[in-house]
């Protein structure tokens, strides 16, 4: 599952109307583009894309200072919203060897209610437990994958990767269990975007 479509939707939402690039700037400064498919091109096609598939609807405002084209201003519709739904909730239980789509999920799960949220993510440890059952009883030869030479480290890895990741996964689940964070229905929630002017203070310079 690619992270783009959850990622692009998730920031549009958080400022209720968005241009490209303050999406961009957003996602930058949530380091997304080192761990996701988040470039520069792939957002604004993003944007473009969704806005023919009605997901996003297109505003087009002033001409820019500089005399380029008027800018671009995107909000989610009700389509949107639900699609965006759909995607968060897949990102939080689907298991799967790439981070992208569980990390863009961490940075918008407050948007679900924490009982959910807890439930979602006891799905995700039960889906690593039985992913990581299928690779071991089905493709670990007799000997253990040491068998296979070095390529039996790629097995190694699959199976310390899926371990580590329910430890995480259950660890994650007792601090929102504990009261940590405040998810949808519980107030004003933490939103990690860039007001508009603010230079991104991890940006490379």
């Amino acid at each position: 599952m690619s992270a783009i479509r959850l990622l692009v939707l998730g920031a549009v939402r958080q400022h209720g109307r968005a241009h490209g690039y303050q999406v961009r700037s957003d996602l930058e400064y949530w380091g997304a583009h080192e761990w996701s498919n988040a470039k520069p091109g792939s957002i604004y096609h993003a944007l473009k894309q969704m806005a023919k598939q009605g997901l996003l609807r297109a505003h087009e405002v002033a001409p820019s200072t500089v005399g380029g084209p008027p800018r671009t201003e995107y909000e989610v519709t009700e389509r949107g919203t639900s699609e965006y739904l759909t995607l968060l909730r897949e990102s939080l239980t689907a298991y799967d060897q790439r981070p992208d789509a569980l990390t863009a999920a961490l940075g918008f799960m407050v948007d679900l209610p924490r009982a959910e949220v807890v439930a979602l993510l006891r799905e995700r440890v039960r889906r690593i437990e039985e992913w990581r059952t299928s690779v071991t009883e089905h493709y670990t030869p007799e000997g253990g994958p040491e068998r296979l030479g070095h390529i039996g480290e790629i097995m190694n890895h699959w199976v310390f990767t899926a371990d580590t990741g329910a430890e995480w996964t259950r660890a994650l689940i007792a601090r929102i269990e504990g009261g940590a964070y405040t998810f949808a229905g519980e107030g004003e929630p933490f939103v990690g975007v860039l007001p508009d002017g603010r230079e991104d203070p991890y940006a490379a310079h």
